[in-house]
This record gives structure tokens, sequence and C-alpha cells, in this order.
């Protein structure tokens, strides 16, 4: 299993129909075959300048190279992606196995 998992800053206000449309359109991601538990989270604490938060699990590796290689994920990051994030951070783990 590999979690994936994204922190983001966008060039968007907080209430922005631009906030809003790119959430919307990140969501749709989950329509992506083989992710699975797509979650989109608020930054509450002030430690850090990431406001948002998207994450999924893949099964395998496999699975997940499939979904970056994926059309519309692809077409995501040309379209909202490069547009509309000012900073990131990607972040993908996997369960340890042992410890």
């Amino acid at each position: 299993m590999i979690r994936h998992t994204v922190v983001f800053k966008l060039k968007h206000t907080k209430g922005s129909s631009e906030k809003k449309t790119f959430l919307d359109a990140a969501l749709k991601l989950s329509s992506i075959p083989g992710a699975h538990q797509l979650g989109c989270m608020r930054q509450t604490s002030k430690k850090n300048i990431f406001d948002y938060c998207l994450s999924m699990e893949f099964e395998t590796a496999k699975a997940y190279e499939a979904y970056n290689q994926h059309p519309n994920h692809t077409a995501f990051v040309k379209t909202y992606w490069i547009r509309d994030i000012v900073d990131f951070m990607e972040i993908d783990y996997e369960p340890m196995q042992d410890s």
C-alpha cells in the first residue's frame, strides 16, 4: 500500500470561486482506477505555510504509477495544478514491514 499525500498553498483566497473550482476538480481524481480513500483537508495549524492537503491510497506501486500516467491526472496537473499552486510538498509513504 502507498499513501500519497500532497500539501499545498493555492494562489487563490480561501473564499474564492477559483479555490472551489480547484478543489472540486481535485476531488474528481477519485474516479481514476486504483485511487482509494481520496480526502481533501484544510490546515488548522499555524506551524507551516500550506493551507490544504490531498491524500489517497493505492494498493500497489503499479497502481500508483498508473494513476500518475492516467489522462485525467495529467489533465488536472496541466489545467489546474500548474496554474493554481504557489507551493507544495509531496509525500509518499509505505507501511513499515519491520520496526
